[in-house]
């Protein structure tokens, strides 16, 4: 996720997570940033950064599941020359590069028990040795970590040092996943969708009502980024065949290998996926109401589509009298929220 996206979600859970952020920021202190996958942490430890007295300084970043432990000690820490089979001279560390700034431990809860110890001394007095070496170097680092796990749980099963953990947790961001940030979803996936407009060098017609209402309504276990997929995806479907037409709700952008043709075959040492969760009007929240409500707006958005816009035309569609229609439009507040052509005049 980019940093644009930092300021895009207007749900109370997301709002005040930002507000805890901006608090604690002053602060010289570690930060745990706590979340699923996808819902921003990295953008949390920027902004935790880029409000702190340190802003000037560098701002580093390191993935600690991207690399085995002992490259994850090369990288954090650095080596000297002869260290190692392939250290044909000296490195510096993410430690000594942060020095004056931030370093952003992102899945803090990968790195493995002998890394926590030198993480631990290096978080209470800021010394630590390079790989081969035997100089005890200092650094001026402030440390924020993130992960997707329960760390409390970790240090109850001899995973995780209580006492790093202790030093790490000065205060704690938990961010609440997009299922909990309501109305966020399809702010989000209006940006993401009007980004893909601008490289295909189109407008963004928007999207229709009933869109809108199944974005809102779907999970998204994958948060954010799996929201920023779908929309780019749809979006590039639907202007490239309707370009002018209010983008409607496709469930098959959802899954991008979905076919009728696809290979048969038997996953090795793939993890079990989470089944996608379309909109399906039967589980949907609240029940007939709320299901009866969102296929009316999927039938006037169809039918509006296939009649240009035009409402009389749209009202044959559906077998309805002219006032029919536009007691249905009336009903679920079609003014100023419909695409091109499906507003109600004043």
């Amino acid at each position: 996720m980019d940093r644009t996206t930092q300021i895009i979600g207007e749900s109370p859970p997301w709002l005040s997570a930002l507000e805890h952020a901006s608090r604690v920021a002053p602060l010289d202190r570690p930060v745990l940033v706590i979340g699923e996958r996808g819902t921003g942490k990295e953008l949390v430890g920027e902004r935790l950064h880029f409000l702190s007295k340190r802003w000037e300084g560098p701002f580093v970043k390191v993935n600690c599941a991207a690399l085995t432990e002992t490259l994850l000690d090369s990288e954090l820490f650095g080596h000297e020359r002869g260290a190692f089979t392939g250290a044909t001279e000296q490195r510096r560390g993410r430690f000594e590069l942060a020095d004056g700034g931030t370093i952003f431990l992102d899945e803090i809860a990968t790195a493995g028990m002998a890394l926590q110890e030198k993480l631990l001394r290096v978080v209470e007095y800021g010394e630590f040795q390079r790989v081969g070496g035997s100089k005890v170097l200092t650094t001026n680092v402030r440390i924020s970590a993130a992960t997707n796990a329960d760390l409390p749980a970790l240090a109850e099963a001899g995973k995780f040092r209580w006492d790093l953990l202790d030093r790490l947790s000065f205060d704690v961001i938990t961010l609440p996943p997009l299922r909990a940030r309501h109305g966020d979803k399809s702010l989000l996936a209006d940006f993401f969708a009007r980004r893909m407009a601008v490289e295909l060098a189109q407008d963004f017609p928007g999207f229709a009502p009933s869109a809108i209402e199944a974005i809102e309504t779907h999970d998204w276990p994958g948060n954010v980024r799996e929201l920023r997929n779908f929309a780019e995806r749809l979006a590039h479907r639907a202007l490239l065949t309707a370009p002018d037409d209010p983008v409607q709700f496709d469930p098959a952008a959802l899954d991008p290998f979905a076919s009728p043709w696809r290979p048969a075959g038997q996953s090795i040492n793939r993890p079990e996926k989470r089944p996608v969760e379309t909109p399906d009007l039967w589980s949907i929240p609240g029940g007939f109401t709320e299901a009866t409500r969102l296929y009316e707006l999927r039938l006037i958005d169809a039918a509006l589509a296939e009649a240009g816009g035009h409402q009389g035309k749209a009202s044959e569609t559906l077998g309805l009298t002219y006032h029919q229609f536009r007691g249905l439009l009336k009903k679920h507040g079609y003014t100023g929220r419909a695409g091109k052509g499906a507003a109600l005049p004043d």
